[in-house]
């Protein structure tokens, strides 16, 4: 046993001096990523239309939604509804957007499937289109709600009028719901469809009582969970156009010489400005690998300044001219940033 602890305790010593005596140190940044979905630039009126609903000659409800609740049996259509109604709301928040239009429902599908309606032509796109004065079509092309329920008892207690405790029964019922939806866009513009796009989302409820039926008056809220849901599904579609911020890990060399480890300091305290100027001096220091890891570090201090060009050069110095080998991976790293800034610029133009 002695030995077991003797052994972790070693180990646990050797990591925190591996960690210690690491030559870099690490830091986050945001940056913006381009859109997912890339509209036509001249792209501003958009119409949504919803497809999913069946025809009327296949209007036969599900028997497990006719149980669970009365309004069971209209819980697509209400889900497709709130979709559209939230992408729409999503959609006018894009300053890029002139106009959003809701166009009348298109009924094309058997109750209950979870694929994708046929594509529309471009005859009809564009005559839609011309009619109510759109550059593009969203198209809920099938929204669907496929419920299953358990059952299970459980051995509880409860005191009785006297206080005592009696053993009891419960009834435990759990429902869970899986959220189906299939997306298009028709840009009409490029006369192209710029994405094809499915998501399921899962939601449950548990409830307990008495009996079976005391079990499901507890998760009376399936509807209210499964259209909160549904909000979120066309809120977030509509984000899909849109350019979004997330933060990016980098690493910075913080041992070499005191004045990195000054440099340290000063980046610690948020004077990121200030550590450059050390690494700036260190970049002729006469000892390669020194100078290679100071090019390193104003490649860094570049990045966080955007200047992504300027970045690109002290880090393809530190590779090229001092064989920095964590340089060339950053290096390509800032090369996929700047194809991607230069796709933002061209989305924003």
């Amino acid at each position: 046993m002695k030995k077991n602890h003797l052994k972790i305790l070693v180990i646990s010593i050797s990591l925190i001096l591996s960690i210690s005596c690491s030559p870099t140190n690490g830091l986050t940044l945001p940056v913006t990523e381009p859109a997912p979905i890339l509209l036509n630039k001249q792209t501003s009126k958009i119409g949504i239309i919803n497809r999913s609903l069946p025809e009327k000659s296949y209007e036969v409800f599900d028997a497990v939604d006719k149980i669970l609740t009365a309004e069971g049996k209209d819980l697509d259509k209400l889900g497709s509804y709130t979709a559209v109604e939230n992408l729409k709301s999503e959609l006018l928040k894009n300053n890029k957007i002139e106009r959003v239009v809701l166009i009348d429902t298109m009924a094309s599908k058997k109750y209950g499937i979870d694929q994708f309606t046929s594509e529309l032509s471009w005859q009809k796109v564009n005559e839609i289109c011309k009619v109510n004065d759109l550059d593009a079509i969203y198209e809920l092309s099938y929204f669907d709600t496929d419920s299953k329920i358990s059952y299970r008892t459980i051995k509880s207690e409860a005191k009785n009028a006297f206080g005592l405790k009696i053993p009891i029964i419960e009834h435990e019922a759990t429902i869970k719901t899986l959220i189906k939806s299939g997306w298009r866009i028709y840009d009409n513009n490029d006369k192209a469809i710029v994405d094809v796009y499915s998501t399921n989302k899962s939601v449950q409820l548990n409830g307990r009582g008495i009996n079976p039926i005391k079990a499901f008056e507890t998760i009376q809220s399936r509807k209210d969970i499964v259209l909160s849901a549904a909000k979120d599904i066309g809120a977030n579609y509509a984000t899909q156009i849109m350019p979004y911020r997330i933060r990016v890990n980098r690493d910075y060399y913080v041992k070499g010489t005191s004045n990195f480890e000054i440099a340290k300091r000063r980046a610690q305290a948020g004077q990121w400005d200030s550590a450059a100027e050390l690494w700036l001096m260190e970049t002729k220091n006469s000892d390669p690998k020194i100078a290679g890891r100071a090019c390193y570090n104003m490649g860094i201090i570049n990045e966080i300044n955007g200047n992504l060009d300027t970045a690109i050069e002290w880090t393809t110095k530190s590779y090229t001219d001092y064989g920095d080998k964590i340089a060339l991976r950053y290096l390509n790293v800032l090369k996929k940033r700047k194809a991607k800034n230069e796709q933002l610029l061209r989305e924003t133009n």
